[in-house]
């Protein structure tokens, strides 16, 4: 965190810099290109087409699994014009390519004695994988086949959050480090000369975003604490934390809906935080944080003591009116995705806002639904109207029961222009799947529905599809890249 609070919402305060989504695809694509290019005019024997193919697919892998250290969410240029969700996504579709490649690697150069001679192409094959010389790329291979597999069953593996992530922090590192060093010793167009020294900028630039990410800002949490003043119960298993800094402690600049990085106590290191949305306006003091218990950390939020510790990393996301303007603003909340929604909502009240709001609020069961007394309020402030949705019917409910369908929807934006309006949605991964595709057929453009969820349940939606098409160009970019550089004698 800066020393000094930047100016409040609403001020001229100055974004740090944030790239596009397209300018990120070229830089992406640039940065992998940079080793093929470095290689023109070395001095190597004559490989043929597959031979020069699988050396290229191993410098691009060994680039793009550098870059994935910056597309965790926690570096506000990369992520902070795509948000989380996409930059999550892009990550994990990265991932797998990069495996691909890995993979492809060794092969590509037995390939042509393969077909020649199977035997000795097995037999070539197998010295890649057990000759000392090869050793550290045959590591690097394994580490990310072990990366890769653990995130696909993360769910599955009875390992607490922070253990499987500390084991995806090493896996990648060894994957980096291994590479660079079998790039730089047994790599045909890397053992002198500036591709040489590019694996080594490489190397150290993991070690420079390993220093930022748990080094420095490992100092701010400690230099810069918070403390916790107040916990509310809202709802069942769901805790409101009234966050203040302390004396030395600025309090970031933000917009209503980002979210943060928090620890507690003395776990202050940035392995054991977990990300929480803001529920809160910048207009006020401190931070409110919305949280319900469903993990081995939020299992007892709830107990956390008045004066305790806090560590804050953040802001960080583009889940804001800030970044979203329109005529209209619709609020769709699911669960515990009401805290984003509620920021946003506190903030709207704060400044007296005369658009239009609609708030859509669903839970399972009435017992889930938080902030109701405040939600009411809201009306009294703003042009605000508000549907409430249970799956199940308790005593004493009188609001609408099952789930926010498509007529719910076309209700609830009833005399809105849906081409002129903003939604934001956030919830659990059905529901946002399944309100983003009404919200289309309701006639809402695309790029005015913005969303977060908290796991990838319920299917792809079409803004996900025409996403995934997005990261298919990119990956289509990388194979061509390999493909031009096989084929250039």
């Amino acid at each position: 965190m800066p020393d000094q609070s930047p100016p409040a919402l609403g001020s001229d305060k100055a974004h740090p810099m944030r790239f596009s989504g397209l300018a990120l695809a070229g830089l992406y694509l640039a940065m992998c290109l940079v080793p093929l290019l470095l290689t023109f005019g070395r001095s190597v024997a004559r490989l043929d087409a597959w031979e020069r193919a699988g050396a290229a697919l191993g410098m691009v892998a060994l680039v793009a699994t550098a870059i994935q250290f910056v597309t965790s969410g926690r570096f506000e240029a990369v992520s902070g014009r795509l948000g989380i969700d996409k930059i999550m996504a892009f990550h994990k579709v990265a991932a797998w390519w990069v495996l691909i490649a890995i993979v492809l690697h060794p092969l590509a150069y037995v390939l042509p004695t393969w077909v020649d001679d199977p035997a000795r192409g097995a037999e070539r094959l197998t010295a890649y994988l057990t000759v000392p010389h090869y050793r550290s790329g045959v590591v690097a291979l394994v580490a990310l086949l072990v990366l890769v597999l653990t995130s696909i069953l993360r769910d599955r593996l009875p390992w607490r959050y922070e253990t499987w992530r500390a084991a995806h922090l090493v896996l990648g590192l060894v994957a980096v480090g291994g590479g660079v060093h079998h790039a730089v010793t047994t790599g045909r167009f890397s053992a002198m000369g500036p591709v040489h020294g590019f694996w080594w900028a490489a190397g150290l630039s993991v070690v420079a975003v390993m220093a930022v990410l748990y080094g420095w800002r490992w100092a701010m949490l400690h230099r810069h604490p918070w403390r916790l003043t107040k916990v509310t119960k809202l709802a069942d298993r769901m805790w409101e934390l009234d966050i203040q800094p302390s004396t030395n402690s600025p309090t970031p600049g933000y917009s209503a809906g980002q979210f943060v990085w928090m620890t507690e106590g003395k776990r202050r290191f940035p392995l054991f935080d977990h990300p929480f949305s803001i529920a809160d306006s910048p207009a006020r003091p401190g931070l409110s944080l919305i949280i319900k218990e469903a993990g081995d950390f939020t299992g007892g939020i709830g107990s956390l003591a008045p004066g305790t510790a806090i560590g804050i990393d953040g802001p960080y996301g583009e889940f804001t009116l800030d970044q979203h303007p329109g005529d209209a603003v619709v609020l769709l909340a699911g669960g515990v995705g009401i805290a984003p929604i509620m920021g946003i909502l506190r903030d709207l009240v704060a400044r007296r806002d005369p658009r239009p709001v609609r708030l859509a609020y669903a839970a399972g069961v009435p017992a889930n639904f938080a902030c109701l007394p405040e939600i009411k309020a809201a009306v009294q402030a703003l042009d605000l109207k508000v549907m409430l949705v249970s799956e199940e019917d308790a005593n004493g409910w009188g609001g609408l029961l099952g789930r926010l369908s498509h007529d719910r929807l076309r209700d609830l934006i009833d005399g809105l222009d849906p081409q002129r309006m903003v939604a934001l949605i956030c919830g659990p991964g059905p529901m946002v799947t399944a309100t983003s595709d009404a919200l289309l057929d309701l006639g809402v453009s695309m790029n005015k529905i913005v969303y977060e969820r908290f796991d990838y349940a319920g299917g792809a939606s079409r803004q996900d599809r025409r996403r995934a098409r997005h990261f298919l160009a990119i990956g289509a970019g990388l194979a061509a890249l390999v493909a031009v550089f096989a084929l250039v004698s």
